[in-house]
């Protein structure tokens, strides 16, 4: 059914609200960060959405089991989701919001190749040179051999790495599996993984950073929401380059409470970066481009969340001409 401008317009304007939200959400990482480990972040901001996800359950009217359809799938996705938990948090707190984005801006093209092995797709020059121009993007932000790569580089790297592998995933097993399923088993997995780890970083928390910690739960699960409901009332092509809106946010936020000045590598190349992701989209978006159009139907933001959200469109049925462009 078709959806009339004004409703795309309102679902444009949510998602534009959500990623707002998240990088909010982003800032309360970055200022936690430079006083705690990132598994004790971790561990709280999860803890904390434990009573929100009781409600999910409460409303959830499938009565099926919890056990998952795709173990193997679950157990890689639940993995990698702990993983990329642990390095993005870490990222956020040790290098400038900016910069942190621009790395991770690059998960929808790594979802692009993995999608090659993982989803069978077959993509074209014009995509595969997009992939190639963007990752150029990446250097052109880390510069090797004049900026010096840290520990906050490379994890941002393997963030971005692990978002877009938790993507491919999701959209390779989120119609057969349930919403709570895809949220409850990485929402346990990190919270038993960074409580092993908290009595070795624990530093006492005053009530100030836990309401911290608990706002970022509340964030994750309120910025979702509002897009799941973008994604009712708009197409995935005009929501999705709606996440690149976060990295007007990271200069300002950055400037106002960090004292972060935007240089000119991490400007331009992620403005290379940006436009190669919203061109992958709109390519994908063209019919008889992608037979899974693993970006588009991987609708979870780019920036990973402590608590991360189950697919949006994976219900999507994917089209059957698998033609490269």
């Amino acid at each position: 059914m078709a959806v009339d401008k004004a409703t795309q317009l309102r679902g444009v304007a949510l998602a534009l609200a959500s990623f707002a939200i998240y990088a909010t959400h982003d800032v309360l990482i970055k200022y936690l960060g430079g006083i705690y480990s990132p598994f004790q972040i971790v561990f709280f901001s999860v803890l904390f959405g434990f009573p929100m996800m009781a409600l999910f359950l409460i409303r959830d009217a499938q009565g099926s089991s919890l056990r998952p359809v795709h173990p193997f799938w679950m157990t890689l996705r639940t993995a990698i989701i702990v993983v990329n938990a642990a390095t993005a948090f870490y990222a956020f707190a040790v290098l400038p919001l900016a910069q942190t984005y621009a790395i991770l801006f690059a998960a929808p093209l790594l979802i692009t190749l993995l999608a090659i092995p993982m989803l069978g797709e077959r993509v074209g020059l014009r995509r595969g040179a997009a992939v190639g121009i963007g990752l150029c993007g990446v250097i052109i932000v880390l510069q090797p051999g004049v900026t010096d790569f840290n520990l906050g580089h490379l994890a941002a790297l393997v963030a971005a790495v692990c978002s877009a592998m938790n993507a491919v995933i999701m959209r390779k097993i989120g119609g057969a599996e349930r919403a709570v399923v895809l949220l409850l088993y990485p929402m346990i997995a990190n919270v038993v993984v960074m409580g092993a780890a908290l009595p070795f970083v624990y530093r006492p928390m005053p009530g100030l950073d836990l309401l911290a910690a608990a706002i970022i739960a509340a964030f994750a699960l309120i910025a979702t929401w509002l897009l799941i409901l973008a994604y009712r009332m708009a197409p995935a092509a005009k929501v999705a380059p709606m996440q690149y809106s976060q990295i007007i946010w990271a200069t300002i936020f950055g400037a106002l409470f960090f004292n972060e000045a935007l240089e000119w590598s991490t400007a331009f190349g992620t403005a290379v970066i940006i436009a190669s992701g919203i061109y992958i989209v709109f390519r994908e978006d063209r019919g008889g481009v992608s037979a899974t159009t693993p970006v588009l139907r991987s609708r979870g933001r780019v920036v990973p969340s402590a608590m991360p959200p189950a697919s949006l469109g994976a219900q999507d049925t994917p089209s059957p001409d698998n033609t490269p462009r």
